[in-house]
Parts: structure tokens; sequence; C-alpha cells
């Protein structure tokens, strides 16, 4: 393998993964080109003011002990931890090795946090716990009638499933019942999908939130009552949830890989747009890739080319004929974008009952006449994420289509929604606001609706050429999280260091039974 070359194409987790993998094991170089003026994809930090914003929201847990320790390699857990080196999360447990605990986060930045979870929904004007627990909070802000009809929709559920379940609203009415999928999934799935839940394959649902269903909330809320005592610890530690954080946002992790990446001979274009594939006998053969720089077309020849970029545009490159039935299902993937308004706020209006600020790493809102789908607050996914201590700053994020109407609105506008929402909600008052930024982001959610039924096709197109793999989120159309995104990238290299041909153990990645949403994200 010496001599080879790897092309790669974005520097997001899965693209600075792979080259980071083929720089270590093996004596393929890697040349990244990058679009986009910075690394990490949607995984990226924006900074804005010295306040740091994650798009989108990035826990680092994961069932993979491969990545995790992949993580701990790059950035040490913080010193000071030691009694977290163990963390369960949803009934897995992680250990730190001891040697991978030495970092400072009040010295050096180069530090993974280990941060505590919590989630709830925003739901009436009422906060519910997520994933949802049938605490007696819970039932009583549910009411009793409410509550009886969630029961009921629930036991016909069990005894009269749908049987084949074709579409998310079938399959969410077979996990959890009609009445609660209509008080807590149906508006937040629409606003964050654009669609309604009868439009979106079941295929979502069974990736995203298998793990979760009413059946394990009602486990966990008898356990605790029935195993009271000598087993009450041990139910307890079963439900800790902490994750770990990089101390400056997930970017953090991504720009010191494509530090590294460089420092060890990989070659990073950044500001490099690919534009057309040149091909022969089922392989790649070139990249032409456009510098926004100089404005020129540049030809990089390799031997091994790993992509990220958008399917629809991965095909719309190829200079080889593509079936009728490819081209035209690629060319009609549907894609979700995303705004974020980060809003640096004096005080919230609602607060812990000591005083001191929510915990919540961010609110789900499930209010159909809100337009905002979830709030971060990035104070409790770093301290180190705001500028000044002593205000608030949160991130509201909105699910659009690029050209819709949100996506086009002036930030202005887009800054008065937030606040006109946040304070509506009453999480704050309009004159607590000191100052506002907008972010878009194009691409992040791959849709599972519309062609996406004939995807196999344009896989099977693709999977022929031997010496391309596809890798992400958005290089498989395929609503990866960073860490599938980054397994698939170490699968892509087994397989190269094999010599083994076949894609379907890199398709397979991010579709195992026991995966649900709240395993990492």
């Amino acid at each position: 393998m010496e001599d080879k070359i790897a092309l790669i194409i974005g520097a997001g987790p899965g693209g600075l993964t792979a080259a980071y993998e083929l720089l270590k094991r093996t004596g393929i170089k890697p040349v990244i080109i990058e679009s986009a003026d910075y690394v990490g994809g949607i995984s990226r930090t924006a900074v804005y003011k010295g306040n740091r914003i994650d798009i989108g929201g990035h826990r680092f847990f994961s069932k993979s002990d491969r990545v995790t320790d992949w993580w701990f390699n790059i950035l040490p857990m913080e010193r000071g931890k030691e009694s977290s080196r163990t963390i369960s999360y949803h009934d897995m447990t992680r250990t730190v090795p001891a040697q991978k605990i030495s970092a400072d986060p009040e010295r050096e930045d180069r530090v993974m946090l280990v941060r505590e979870r919590k989630s709830r929904i925003y739901f009436n004007k009422r906060f519910f716990d997520y994933p949802l627990k049938l605490s007696p909070k819970t039932l009583k802000s549910l009411g009793f009638t409410r509550t009886m009809r969630v029961g009921a929709s629930y036991m016909k559920a069990i005894f009269f499933p749908i049987k084949d379940p074709k579409n998310l609203e079938e399959f969410y009415i077979n996990k959890f019942g009609r009445e609660l999928y209509e008080t807590f999934f149906e508006s937040y799935t629409q606003k964050v999908w654009g669609k309604p839940c009868k439009e979106i394959s079941a295929e979502w649902g069974a990736q995203r939130v298998k793990g979760l269903s009413l059946r394990k909330a009602l486990t966990d809320f008898l356990s605790k009552r029935l195993l009271r005592g000598r087993s009450q610890k041990k139910v307890e530690t079963s439900l800790i949830e902490s994750f770990f954080y990089p101390k400056l946002g997930p970017g953090q992790m991504w720009e010191t890989v494509a530090e590294d990446v460089k420092a060890m001979g990989g070659k990073m274009l950044m500001g490099y747009k690919a534009i057309r594939f040149d091909t022969r006998d089922d392989r790649i053969l070139s990249v032409v890739a456009f510098d926004k720089a100089s404005g020129r077309e540049q030809t990089i020849k390799a031997d091994y080319f790993f992509s990220t970029m958008p399917v629809k545009d991965l095909i719309a490159c190829l200079n080889v004929q593509v079936p009728k039935g490819v081209r035209f299902t690629s060319e009609r993937l549907e894609y979700r974008d995303f705004i974020t308004v980060g809003l640096l706020l004096k005080k919230l209006k609602v607060c812990e009952p000591d005083g001191s600020l929510i915990k919540d790493n961010w609110i789900y809102v499930q209010e159909p006449d809100a337009k905002v789908c979830r709030i971060q607050i990035f104070n409790n996914w770093s301290p180190y994420l705001v500028a000044d201590k002593e205000t608030v700053w949160v991130g509201l994020e909105y699910c659009v289509t690029e050209g819709d109407i949100l996506w086009k609105m002036a930030d202005k506008e887009l800054i008065n929604l937030g606040v006109q929402e946040m304070a509506d909600m009453g999480l704050c008052d309009e004159e607590d606001l000191l100052d506002a930024v907008v972010i878009r982001m194009k691409k992040t959610y791959p849709g599972y609706f519309g062609e996406y039924k004939n995807f196999d096709k344009v896989r099977g197109f693709l999977d022929r050429f031997e010496n391309l793999f596809l890798i992400g989120r958005n290089g498989m159309h395929k609503y990866n999280n960073q860490d599938h995104s980054m397994l698939t990238a170490m699968t892509a290299v087994d397989n190269i260091i094999a010599g083994r041909k076949d894609k379907a153990n890199i398709w397979a990645v991010n579709t195992e039974n026991e995966y649900h949403e709240e395993h990492k994200k």
C-alpha cells in the first residue's frame, strides 16, 4: 500500500476518521478536500464573540468500545473525574482506562469532560422527562383523563397491533399507543421533517427509537418501587445518565484530529469542491475539484476514494452513463436543513428548585403552535462554551427546507421569532436579550420519504465501483450519528487492509436491532 493515495471528500467525522485510520494503519496517504472553510461538518463548533455553538447537540457516548477508545486517544478525560471512569448510560457501561485520565480543563484545552445528561419535553406549558418516565409528577401533569386514555390506547396497541407498519405513524402507534403518540411525538416529528408521519418510512423509527417504549418506562417505574432497599443501589446505577464532551464543543474533536492528520503527513485542501468523477471499468480514476480561492479546477488522481458528499450530488458528478432509474431516484432524494438561533440572555425565567440555572442540555418543544423544534442550553453542555458565565447561552433549533419561508427569513426576523417564542413559552423575558446570531446548515437530515423507497437502486449502482467507499451521514443518505459515521470509515479502511470488495459490512453500521436514539447523540 506504500505510495498509494486515498482521496477523501469531506472533512467531517467520517472523512477525518478515514484519514486518521489510513495514516495510523496503512501506508496510504490521504488527501482531504473540503468545500467549506471549517472542519467537522455538522459536528462543527461555531464561534460567535467567544460564545460557542454546538449545532444539533453531540453527546459523546457510543456502544462501540472502538469509537470510545479512539475519542480518548485524541482527547483524554478530565483529571478529578476518576470516580466517573465507569459510567452507565441507558444500561450501557463504559470504563475509561486510567492512563487516559490526565487533563486539567482549567489549565489545558485538549480534554474531554464528563457531563450530566438531562432532556425534557415541553408540552402544554409543562415539562416532562425524556425519555418518558411514569413518575407521579408525569402522571399528575398528564391528568387523570389523559392518563387513562394513554393506558387504554397502549393496551390496544399491545393486543391489536398494526401488522407490518408501513409508515412512521403506524410504527409509533405500535410502540406507544395512539394517545401517547399524538401527545408527545406527532407534532415534534412533523416539525423536524416537514411532513406528516404517515409519509415517513417506518425504517426511520426502527433505526432511531427502537429501544424506547411505554413498556420500558413502566418497567423502570415498577423496578424503583419493588426493588427498594438492598437492590436500590443497583437500580440507580443502571439509570445514571452522563456523557463525555469536549471542553470546547464537538468541533474541537475534529479540529484536533485535522491537526493530527496534517502532522502525520495527510494533506487537506480547504475550499475545494468535487465537481466531476472520472471513471473507467467500474473504478474511479480521479476527481476534478474546483478551488474557490483561485477559481481554478484541479484534477486529483488516487487509488481509493471516500465520499461523504450528498449522494444526489455524487451521482450528478459521475461522468459515466447512469441508469435512468438510479438518476431519477438520486435527483429526488430529499433533505431537511437546519437553522440555529443563538440567544445570549441575562437569565431564564425557569430555574431549579434552588434557584440555579435549569440543568437541561436540551428541551424538545412539542407545542404545535411553536416553530422551534428544540432548545439547547449551552452552559450545560460545557461551561467553557460561554464567554461570560453569568449569562445564559441558548440555541433555538429550527428544522427547515432550503428555500422555504423560515430559510429565507432575514436574520433579524429569525431572532425576533426566537425571542418571541421563548417569551410565549414563559422561558425568558424579551428585555433579557443581550445578543444573538443565526447559523444556517444545509442538508443536515437525509429524508426517509419520497424516492428514498428506491434507494437500494442507488446503493447497488454505486457499490459496483470497487475503489469507492460511501461513508458518513450524507455520504450514505442514512441518519448516522457521528460515532456511526466514524465506524463506517473504520470499516472501509478494514476492508481495504483485508482486500475485501463487498461493502455490506459498511452498510450494516447503524442497523443493529438494539440501537435507539438515546444510546448516543
